[in-house]
């Protein structure tokens, strides 16, 4: 009742390539029309809920009904199928998943009103399939289905037919270790470039109906104790990282309208990964030092876009602040274009970083602590100390700070606090929640701060000058300077407060 596979877009020019590949040369492979009705009600309670109920005709005859439910957010979700006897009318009858963790979080989900469903969308694809025997160096191994799936998602809006462009491949566990299905899976994305997608067709098809996006994923708190093993700790941060930073990602990776808050959401859980490999990785035999720089690009892509966002605001904000005194600026500079080209995103569908992706989703599945590995009480202790240590040392000579050292400071700061959040459990929860009611307006201040930076440097770059650029300047300025005031004000009272984590 669980299935554990992975899924992944495949780039319109690898398409015919990956479609051989699945086929290979040995005979086996097969092609079947796959044509499915998805239902929810009316305000979508199933979609909300992270279910998907279909009835799917497979072939020319054969019906089968499935629910999907939540799964871990990288490789495992709740499944039930029933294959409809010979000769029964195709029709939704929800009682066949009693009895099943699928079909126990239906019923919870529809409540007593289990009326109301209809079909919100369909889609039609030909999948090509066969089944491969992959075998590990150390004798491990792994029965995998791959399917390459082509077709659409189809949506009717009264007389108006919306259709989405299928065309991704998934590997599926049939038995053996999901280490094989990632180290497969793996040799596929360095051939054909392809990069993971954790989004089903049914979420894809709830978006394309209702022609809303899912909204950004933010960050879930991790369930840590205090007798638990660095490497096992290590083990779920990067779990919960991953689960906000794959959906964000597939959302921006294809992406043609600028998306603020997936950008910014995207950029935190990458953070909050790169945090927790940082102060909590060393040593960890599974850490490769080569995955750094990889989030690090993407990370730096997504700042790009961020930082056109943001500095079209500030200079907005400082235009009306002269609207308000009465100041003509005359005609506004063209802010940036929000719609975005692939070339804008290109970083985020590397396959590179998928291959990193993949490595860190193994290192998620991590269950037993390596030998001799440490409590993590003793490790959270010494990287709290540490990093209030640099964030202090910085703190005492703020006023002399350059702005490019106040950005690293504020980094530091990022990590102070993605760290303490993550081992927030293992302490007495009013005093990491005090400690935390300093650091977090501290960072705040030193983010507008840098944003103001950035506005202005844009600012003297641009070419030719408006005639209210000199009148923006100025209100940057001084808005640089209250917010530096406030932040050192702010860094103050940080360092003095106790540091409650030292035993």
């Amino acid at each position: 009742m669980v299935e554990i596979e992975l899924k992944f877009q495949v780039e319109p020019a690898r398409r015919a390539a990956v479609k051989r590949a699945v086929v290979g040369r040995a005979a086996g492979a097969q092609t079947i029309r796959l044509q499915a009705r998805y239902f929810d009600t009316p305000d979508q309670r199933l979609a909300a809920a992270g279910l998907a109920l279909r009835l799917r005709r497979e072939g020319r005859n054969r019906w089968v009904q499935t629910l999907k439910g939540r799964g871990d957010g990288l490789m495992q979700r709740l499944e039930h199928e029933v294959v409809l006897p010979a000769g029964q009318p195709a029709t939704l009858d929800l009682a066949r998943h009693d009895g099943t963790p699928a079909g126990t979080a239906l019923r919870a989900a529809l409540g007593v009103d289990e009326g109301g469903l209809a079909e919100r969308f369909a889609t039609d694809i030909r999948r090509t399939r066969r089944s491969v025997r992959t075998r590990g160096s150390a004798g491990d191994s792994a029965s995998v289905e791959l399917a390459f799936d082509e077709g659409w998602i189809l949506a009717r809006e009264g007389e108006r037919l919306r259709k989405l462009s299928v065309a991704e491949i998934e590997f599926e566990l049939l038995d053996g270790t999901p280490q094989r299905l990632l180290a497969l899976a793996s040799s596929w994305v360095q051939r054909h470039g392809l990069w993971l997608d954790v989004r089903s067709k049914a979420e894809r098809g709830h978006g394309l109906a209702s022609g809303a996006l899912p909204a950004a994923v933010t960050a879930q708190p991790i369930l840590l104790g205090r007798r638990m093993t660095s490497v096992r700790a290590l083990a779920a941060m990067v779990q919960a990282s991953l689960a906000q930073v794959l959906p964000n990602l597939a959302v921006v990776a294809e992406a043609t309208q600028a998306l603020p808050e997936h950008v910014h959401q995207l950029r935190v859980g990458l953070r909050r990964l790169r945090t927790a490999l940082r102060e909590f990785g060393d040593g960890v035999e599974a850490v490769d030092a080569a995955w750094q720089p990889i989030l690090a690009q993407a990370f730096a892509a997504l700042g790009a876009l961020r930082d056109r966002e943001v500095g079209d605001q500030t200079v907005a904000a400082a235009r009306a602040a002269a609207r308000q005194t009465g100041v003509d600026l005359g005609p506004a500079r063209a802010t940036h274009c929000h719609t975005l080209a692939a070339r804008d995103t290109a970083a985020l569908r590397e396959r590179t970083l998928h291959g990193v992706l993949l490595a860190l989703i193994g290192l998620a599945l991590t269950v037993e602590p390596a030998p001799g590995s440490a409590a993590l009480i003793g490790v959270a202790r010494k990287r709290l100390s540490r990093l209030h240590k640099r964030v202090a040392a910085d703190a005492a000579r703020f006023a002399a700070l350059a702005d490019d050292q106040r950005h690293s400071l504020r980094k530091r700061m990022k990590r102070l606090r993605y760290s303490l959040e993550f081992v927030a459990p293992l302490f007495p929860a009013k005093a990491s929640t005090r400690y935390l009611a300093l650091l977090k307006p501290a960072q705040d201040a030193l983010g507008d701060y840098n944003d103001v930076v950035l506005a202005a440097a844009a600012c003297v770059a641009a070419t030719p000058h408006s005639v209210g650029d000199g009148f923006v300047l100025g209100w940057l300025s001084a808005r640089r300077d209250a917010l530096a005031a406030a932040a050192a004000t702010r860094l103050k009272a940080l360092c003095a407060a106790p540091k409650f984590w030292q035993a």
